[in-house]
């Protein structure tokens, strides 16, 4: 007789004894299920039956539960909606009123000339369908009888006939065309994420080679600190400056060899008056501070950042470092750059990472959050590590004077200061290094206009960077890798290739191919590779991941923007030359940052007292208020806007979803159906918030 291998047998009669196991539902009222030992596992009695079937009742009614949550998630999300267009596009409730340049635009004719002949074509499409009239391969003949429906049929032979011949090859070719720019882009994104995780894997990081900077004489120990020029610059920052000014002023460095420049760029003259009050208040503390304000106000923040660089005394400094109006340093902050510069003759740049105080705000904020963290943490990272070359982020860096001198100083040719410098550096073969551990609290932009706004100037700076810059870097002398680095990796394939792809291959191709069937894109170029690289993308922030579809349909959503200001910039259109200061809204207030300060790094009670509000400010307020006669109490009312190239592209997008239908195209009709309500959330304004 063959030997049993019968578990439960062998196991009954060996009398094995478990530790009981008690496994709960989330509600402990539901039901309890109790195991004492194995053998009443494998052998359930009727008793065991009868919790096991009221157990699964309870969590089917669970799963139901959810799904009727999801459901009315999903129905209150379409009403949010269906309103929005209800008020905003027919009754015109609430939104700011349009200028006429939107209608201006080549890049709007365009899409709504796309979007006429769409529409157009999916009426003929529906009734060639309805008629029965489907044709294989392309045929044309006359009809004998002449009728209505005899010519329709005639135009509809003729029109699947140019299309087989004369449009599909074409359009085809240049589907391919931007399928292998797309595969040359995610290559290059992934190469980033693999030398990412090396830099994890190894611990790579930049080691400063002297951890202090405190000299050996007892008599004069701050004698090692560099002289360090910290400037702020602003332009009507009311909202923020004063929790800057406070920040910087707490920088842990000795006094007299610090100083604090305050340039301000501001027309108004009520915050003018601010600033001033804030800057006597911490000088009065002690602090080497000084407010300058330009009268003849030329090169937007490249002309402020100049203007001061001009100055006498500045002479007599080592180091610069930069903070926008929004940025607010840790103490520590000078303590843990400057150090990498000793023995380090060739560096010329320490960047800081950026982090965010409302980045959990809205969805725009979230959103925002993972494009930047992908930045950080990867590319500048990456490049930082492996060439010591990335463009300089503009603000929480330190900058070597002598360097930055050598390079040209501030330029105010761009709108892209920071990158212009940093490509001129690179060029004379200075060295940057990035820091990742060390951060700084800034703000995110939380409306879709400022963002759009943000965005239309670091997209169409670059093409103007490049077109200026492309002559010396041919002729620099630099190594030719590092030539190749800068002009096809740095310009060409992250600043010009991805926004031209990604608007014309999901926003213009691929709803294009809906009526124009001959020409196809394969489904892992509409969904499994753009999946993919929006994962690598989420990575760096894994709280982020519940956002992973959102953030995918975002990014086609912004492409439109991120293509016209590449093209604007490229071809030098003057709104290239628009500079738009960001808003702020103060979310970052002085006693959030005490508390972040507080918990990470604690200070003397010396400095942690200095956190109060500005009351030398406010009274200045008080006084020009009490000058004024009472203006009525004006009632704050949101506001929006309607973007019209992101509805017309909405409405294309969903016409070529009702087009796909008829051709059974199942993944292209949910990626079209969903990112069409992508570019209608947009459109109207419903992502963010917009207030006046």
């Amino acid at each position: 007789m063959p030997p049993n291998f019968d578990f439960v047998d062998w196991w009954n009669k060996e009398s094995h004894r478990g530790t009981p196991v008690v496994v709960k539902m989330e509600n402990p009222n539901w039901s309890m299920l109790e195991l004492e030992s194995p053998k009443t596992s494998f052998a359930p009695s009727e008793k065991d039956k009868g919790k096991n079937a009221k157990q699964l009742t309870w969590v089917l009614l669970l799963k139901a539960h959810r799904a009727a949550g999801c459901v009315a998630w999903m129905a209150l999300g379409l009403w949010t909606v269906l309103n929005a267009i209800k008020k905003r596009l027919i009754l015109k409730q609430d939104v700011a009123p349009q200028s006429d340049k939107p209608h201006k635009g080549k890049l709007y004719k365009f899409i709504t000339g796309f979007l006429t002949f769409a529409i157009c074509m999916l009426f003929f499409e529906i009734a060639a369908h309805l008629m029965g009239w489907h044709f294989s391969r392309p045929q044309f003949h006359i009809p004998s009888t002449l009728s209505i429906q005899g010519l329709l049929q005639t135009v509809y032979q003729t029109w699947v006939l140019v299309r087989v011949q004369y449009i599909a090859p074409p359009l085809q070719m240049l589907a391919d065309g931007c399928i292998v720019l797309f595969l040359i882009q995610s290559l290059d994104r992934v190469i980033l994420c693999l030398g990412c995780a090396w830099i994890k894997i190894k611990d790579l990081k930049p080691i400063p080679q002297k951890e202090t900077l405190e000299s050996g004489d007892a008599e004069n120990p701050t004698a090692g600190y560099p002289m360090v020029l910290l400037q702020i610059p602003m332009c009507n920052e009311r909202e923020v400056y004063e929790q800057s000014i406070s920040a910087v002023c707490q920088i842990e460095w000795p006094r007299d060899r610090m100083l604090v420049q305050v340039l301000d760029d501001s027309d108004d003259e009520d915050t003018q008056m601010l600033i001033k009050a804030e800057v006597q208040k911490w000088h009065m503390k002690g602090i080497n501070i000084i407010y300058r304000h330009r009268v003849i106000r030329t090169g937007y923040k490249a002309g402020n950042l100049k203007s001061a660089m001009n100055c006498d005394y500045v002479k007599d400094y080592e180091y610069v470092t930069i903070f926008d109006a929004d940025f607010q340093p840790k103490p520590d902050f000078l303590k843990r750059t400057i150090p990498h510069f000793t023995d380090q003759p060739e560096l010329a740049l320490v960047q800081s990472r950026w982090s965010f105080v409302n980045r959990d705000e809205n969805l725009l904020t979230r959103l925002q959050n993972i494009n930047l963290s992908f930045h950080f943490e990867v590319e500048q990272q990456v490049n930082g590590i492996f060439i010591n070359f990335f463009g300089f982020n503009g603000t929480a860096g330190v900058w070597r004077i002598t360097a930055l001198e050598d390079s040209g100083g501030w330029l105010e040719r761009t709108t892209v200061e920071d990158m212009d410098v940093a490509v001129r550096a690179h060029l004379k073969g200075w060295k940057f290094i990035f820091l990742n551990d060390v951060e700084c609290l800034c703000e995110l932009p939380e409306s879709y206009e400022t963002y759009r706004k943000q965005q239309h100037r670091w997209h169409s700076g670059p093409m103007q960077l490049f077109r200026l810059c492309l002559p010396d870097i041919v002729k620099s002398k630099i190594p030719l890798w590092k030539k190749g680095n800068l002009i096809f990796l740095f310009f060409l394939l992250r600043k010009l290739i991805l926004p031209f792809y990604s608007f014309t291959l999901f926003c213009i191709i691929l709803p294009l191919t809906m009526f124009v069937p001959e020409a196809q894109l394969p489904a892992w170029v509409v969904c499994y590779i753009p999946a993919i690289m929006s994962f690598l993308n989420v990575f760096p922030a894994p709280k982020s991941f519940p956002f992973l579809v959102p953030y995918l349909l975002f990014e086609n959503t912004m492409s439109v923007t991120k293509f016209n200001a590449m093209i604007s910039g490229l071809f030098q259109m003057s709104s290239a030359y628009e500079w738009v200061v960001t808003k702020k809204s103060g979310r970052a207030s002085e006693t959030d940052l005490a508390s972040l300060v507080e918990k990470e790094s604690p200070q003397p009670a010396s400095l942690r007292h200095n956190r109060g509000t500005s009351e030398s400010g406010l009274d200045v307020l008080a006084k020009l208020k009490e000058q004024q006669p009472p203006a009525p109490a004006a009632v704050k009312k949101k506001v929006n806007r309607l973007y019209r190239k992101e509805l017309a592209l909405a409405f294309l997008l969903l016409t070529a979803a009702a087009r796909s239908l008829l051709s059974a195209q199942g993944v292209h009709f949910y990626f079209l159906l969903f990112q069409g309500v992508s570019f209608l959330v947009v459109g109207l304004d419903l992502i963010g918030e917009q207030a006046s």
